[in-house]
């Protein structure tokens, strides 16, 4: 398998809520036959319903609330950006679930949910530098792997 991550479906309840909640915070995507699709640099974020995607995948949908053990992450340019995006958010419908502040690691970061409770991180960290693009390249850790 490459190393690589083209897609990320994200299992929604309403998927008219959820789009307009990511539309609020900048983004522009193309509804397909019950699906969203939104470029999100080199790869795709998807809105599709929840239950259709648990069955796509041969497993039951389950409950949607409480901690689903993955956070997507979006990293700006400056602390401000994180207070910026915080405040659409909240404008939009999110949840704020970790107010902005420096971490213990040492940099800005803040979290939320989108309506649906899939968390997300913000965070300027100078350590994961972004290109014009936005694009991240990730430091040399110093490890072999």
């Amino acid at each position: 398998m490459e190393q690589r991550v083209t897609l990320i479906t994200l299992g929604v309840s309403d998927l008219t809520r959820s789009k307009a909640f990511y539309e609020a915070l900048g983004w522009r995507g193309q509804e397909v036959e019950e699906t969203v699709f939104f470029q999100a640099g080199g790869l795709g974020l998807v809105l599709w319903g929840r239950d259709k995607l648990a069955a796509d995948c041969g497993l039951e949908a389950g409950k949607a609330d409480g901690f689903g053990g993955i956070v997507l992450a979006h990293n700006v340019r400056s602390d401000a950006e994180v207070d910026e995006l915080l405040a659409a958010v909240q404008a939009a419908g999110g949840t704020i679930t970790k107010p902005a502040a420096v971490n213990e690691i040492g940099f800005y970061s803040s979290a939320f949910t989108d309506p649906d409770g899939h968390a997300w991180e913000v965070a300027h960290n100078p350590g994961f530098p972004l290109a014009d693009d936005g694009t991240v390249t990730l430091p040399d850790f110093g490890q072999a792997s």
